[in-house]
């Protein structure tokens, strides 16, 4: 677990210096980075997109995916789960101004929990972590998420800090489910396709943080979770030829 830990500390690390160099820039700064960072976004999620293989499975994923997200109201219950966080922090805290809280801290914890899970280092460097100990995946990803927690927190503010809770939860999870989920490894096709979609849901995430659309991305989120079982079975049924 240590490979979790030092990327939860990095996440906290890297808000806190954005929360700092955040006070005192004007909106029109703030607000710039922000479209900076949703362009990023839509680069990284363009660069993982492309290594899927089989545009059936994105679209059955994506389709199932969202279908079930929408049903299971996943954004609504993140957005809500942030929201109660905005509450709370505002009454013990007063002016969340001076935290560099111009954005809800409800914004600041979807988008950092999603970016900061959904990517391909996260799954596969909680797996390795799990199934021998090798962190060195987890420590490369915790450099670039200190670097982005604090872009991030520069224009969405102290929410990004909050994000490190799912962060701590979800890769912590992986590493001890990692002998289960042992078979993504060994069949790079089904990985491929995961991060497909996952990368997916990172476009979609950048467009909303570049203005340009409202999309309830994490209803999305189980499409992580559609799309190498889809990929599996249709391999096992003969329609797809993976690997």
């Amino acid at each position: 677990m240590i490979g979790v830990l030092v990327n939860t500390a990095a996440i906290l690390l890297g808000g806190v210096i954005g929360l700092i160099v955040n006070k005192g820039l004007p909106k029109r700064l703030t607000s710039a980075v922000m479209i900076g960072v949703g362009l990023c976004t839509i680069y990284i999620g363009l660069d993982g997109a492309l290594q899927g293989e089989n545009t059936l499975v994105l679209v059955l994923s994506i389709v199932l995916g969202v279908a079930a997200g929408t049903a299971l109201r996943i954004d609504d219950r993140l957005n809500s789960l942030g929201r109660k966080l905005d509450e709370r922090f505002s009454r013990s805290s007063g002016d969340l101004t001076k935290f560099g809280g111009r954005a809800p801290i409800s914004q600041g914890f979807v988008t950092g929990s999603i970016l900061f899970c959904v990517g391909p280092m996260a799954i596969l460097g909680s797996i390795t972590a799990g199934l021998g100990g090798d962190n060195s995946t987890l420590f490369i990803k915790s450099v670039i998420d200190l670097i982005s927690a604090a872009m991030f927190a520069v224009s969405l503010g102290v929410g990004v800090l909050f994000s490190a809770a799912s962060v701590f939860v979800y890769q912590g999870l992986l590493v001890l489910l990692a002998q289960l989920l042992r078979p993504l490894l060994d069949n790079p096709a089904l990985f491929a396709e995961m991060i497909c979609a996952g990368s997916m849901v990172i476009i979609a995430l950048g467009l909303n943080l570049i203005g340009v659309s409202k999309i309830k991305v994490a209803d999305f989120l189980p499409a992580i979770v559609f799309a190498p079982a889809i990929a599996a079975l249709m391999e096992v049924m003969g329609f797809l030829q993976m690997g």
